[in-house]
């Protein structure tokens, strides 16, 4: 009997790998990224879905710039090398067409849904200071106050109706007031109704500010803002994707 267990253990046993003193750790299995042409695929695709003039756009571009070429090329009589350059032309305007073009699909997948102003932040460029999370949200309608500081000064992002959300866009602008007495505070309404911005247009909007404030008063305006350590807390379902628009997908990175 012990030589059966013995022998129904043995195998098991020896199946574990052993690892010498000095042997090497094995490598461990490392995630592949999607390739460039994938990545490219996707957003494509996506794409195509919001918008099926996008193949047709992206033809007529590369086929205009390379007729442009071959036609400067006919005059300089060097046809061949107005080809070589049309190409590569061609296909660089096709990429910034589906570029512009995947940027508006990604707002509209995220258009009229909680947290779409916030997520319109995070395509602002460096200089910006911004949260994930609104700084004032009414918990019944959703209601929502975004924030943003740079050196145009504070900016805040209200998302709802206009005649709904302006308590706590006033209450928000009221506190801020009063800690930073000389800083100018800007509001913009995100949304499709009369005043409103189109949340693909706020971050071009705000780039359009004119400069106050220097890049260590930014700095400084937020930890003073920080400073107050108030959180509120957000209802569950307030930025239900949690991701911005990414332009560098959209660009095939």
């Amino acid at each position: 009997m012990a030589n059966s267990s013995d022998s129904s253990t043995s195998p098991t046993a020896s199946e574990a790998p052993k690892r010498g003193l000095f042997s090497r750790k094995p490598k461990e299995a490392k995630v592949k990224k999607p390739s460039r042409l994938k990545q490219i695929g996707e957003v494509f695709q996506m794409t195509r879905r919001h918008d099926p003039m996008v193949p047709w756009l992206m033809l007529l571009s590369f086929l205009g710039v390379v007729a442009l070429s071959l036609l400067v090329g006919f005059l300089l009589d060097n046809w061949i090398t107005g080809l070589i350059i049309g190409i590569p032309l061609g296909i660089l305007a096709a990429t910034l067409i589906l570029s512009r073009r995947a940027e508006r699909a990604a707002f509209a997948q995220i258009e009229n849904q909680p947290g779409a102003s916030g997520a319109a932040l995070g395509t602002l460029k460096r200089g910006w200071i911004t949260e994930d999370q609104p700084v004032a949200v009414n918990p019944r309608t959703q209601d929502a106050v975004f924030r943003a500081i740079g050196r145009p000064g504070v900016v805040l992002v209200s998302e709802g109706p206009s005649s709904r959300v302006k308590p706590l866009v006033d209450a928000e602008r009221k506190r801020l007031a009063r800690i930073l007495p000389n800083v100018t505070i800007h509001v913009i309404e995100s949304g499709r109704g009369e005043g409103q911005v189109p949340i693909s247009q706020v971050a071009k909007k705000m780039t359009k500010l004119k400069n106050e404030l220097t890049k260590l008063e930014v700095n400084t305006v937020s930890k003073r803002i920080s400073s107050l350590g108030t959180r509120l807390p957000i209802p569950k379902g307030i930025d239900p994707y949690k991701a911005r628009p990414d332009r560098k997908a959209s660009r095939g990175r």
